[in-house]
């Protein structure tokens, strides 16, 4: 007999921490952590059990393609992390669960929505691919709220939504937004891999599919590359059949590590949130910094929404400095110890990026900025060895000016 799937233990009235060390383990069979299943062609034991799962092919082992026991273990713990979500489906990157979600929504003479903050590989997809199927993309300024109804035409389907964007960090109103959205049969999906479901779960507030870059903080190591996207009742099937129609898979042994980090997050991102805080904080004060875009502290202009939905921040974060251009940044980065130069974020090591919004946004845009972006994701490094570091940096940057 094939592997059946179990039902997920139900764990809603539990607090997050016990949800993320229980969730998934059904399918452990008395391990605590479920064995990595490869597999390709799964063997059935007569006819009348293949046809069984040729019938009901989800409800347990079928072919390599639609997961097993490990994948299983992965998708279910991540829903548990979810409330009102009914699936959660894997896939290779961040990117490749946006676009599924996405092509599981829009039809050709469709128009998307997008938030003119979104990660430039969603932008690069709508632009590129979902223009030459017919659907159209405008950008929308994040920070539209309510006054969304106005933007939406009749052939609107679907608004995608990043809150906070992860490159200039605007915080959306959700529920304004969705509610809207509901109104007018709009599907509406999230990249949460910011915040994470353990800092805000979107379907909660009305979103209909909620993504994360697994990337980053689940993952958590810098070593393995996955997204998920989860849904509400209403999207799932469609999600999931569009995952499968599109050959979305990924390894066993990818799965076990993203669940191996999984295990973890709560406690790793109690130190990304503290440690930034104390990074950004200081960098307030900064005679070289002028702004710094930190939803979490009150000079934020959306820090009232993030106090309202947000049940905590993670960490990364980015400032403005007073002075100079691009390539003024090399005096601070280049010299940096403990920050490593690089995309992404979320793993357990403290990476520095230079960010030019001009030729990313095509719809809004910041107020006119003095100086460069400096985006900071904040590891698990000791804080004060990372101030240190930037102290030194900033102090190599300013001898390129005169300041006051």
């Amino acid at each position: 007999m094939t592997a059946r799937r179990p039902t997920p233990s139900d764990l809603s009235g539990y607090g997050i921490g016990t949800r993320l060390t229980h969730a998934g383990r059904d399918h452990a069979h008395n391990m605590v952590n479920p064995a990595v299943a490869r597999a390709s062609t799964i063997l059935f034991e007569n006819l009348a059990a293949l046809d069984a799962a040729i019938r009901t092919p989800d409800a347990g082992l079928y072919y390599g393609r639609r997961g097993t026991q490990t994948h299983w273990a992965l998708e279910d713990a991540l829903t548990a992390l979810e409330p009102g979500a009914a699936g959660t489906k894997l896939f290779p990157s961040g990117v490749a669960a946006i676009a599924t979600s996405l092509l599981a929504c829009l039809a050709a003479g469709d128009e998307l929505l997008v938030t003119d903050s979104a990660y430039e590989p969603s932008r690069s997809f709508a632009d590129q691919l979902l223009g030459p199927l017919g659907i159209t993309t405008r950008y929308i300024d994040p920070c539209c709220g309510a006054g969304i109804v106005d933007l939406i035409s009749d052939r609107t389907r679907a608004i995608l939504l990043e809150s906070p964007g992860s490159l200039s960090f605007e915080i959306q109103d959700l529920p304004a937004i969705t509610a809207v959205a509901r109104a007018r049969g709009i599907t509406t999906i999230i990249d949460n891999t910011w915040a994470t479901p353990l800092r805000l779960q979107p379907l909660a507030l009305g979103v209909d599919i909620s993504i994360q870059a697994l990337t980053k903080y689940v993952g958590g190591h810098s070593d393995v590359m996955m997204g998920s996207a989860t849904a509400t009742a209403a999207l799932w099937p469609q999600l999931k059949a569009t995952s499968y129609r599109l050959g979305h898979h990924v390894s066993a042994d990818d799965a076990a590590l993203v669940l191996r980090g999984l295990r973890t997050l709560g406690v790793r991102l109690d130190r990304h949130e503290q440690s930034a805080l104390a990074v950004a904080r200081w960098l307030e004060t900064h005679p070289a910094v002028a702004q710094v875009w930190h939803p979490a502290l009150p000079a934020h202009p959306q820090h009232a929404l993030f106090k309202r939905d947000f049940a905590g921040a993670t960490g990364l974060f980015a400032c403005v400095l007073k002075h100079g251009s691009r390539p003024h940044t090399a005096a601070l980065i280049d010299g940096l110890q403990h920050f490593g130069i690089g995309f992404s974020w979320g793993g357990y090591e403290s990476l520095v990026l230079p960010v030019e919004l001009d030729r990313i946004r095509t719809a809004t845009s910041p107020a006119p900025l003095p100086g460069p972006i400096v985006r900071l994701s904040i590891g698990l490094e000791d804080v004060d060895d990372l101030i240190a570091d930037l102290d030194a940096g900033l102090a190599r940057y300013m001898a390129q000016f005169q300041f006051d």
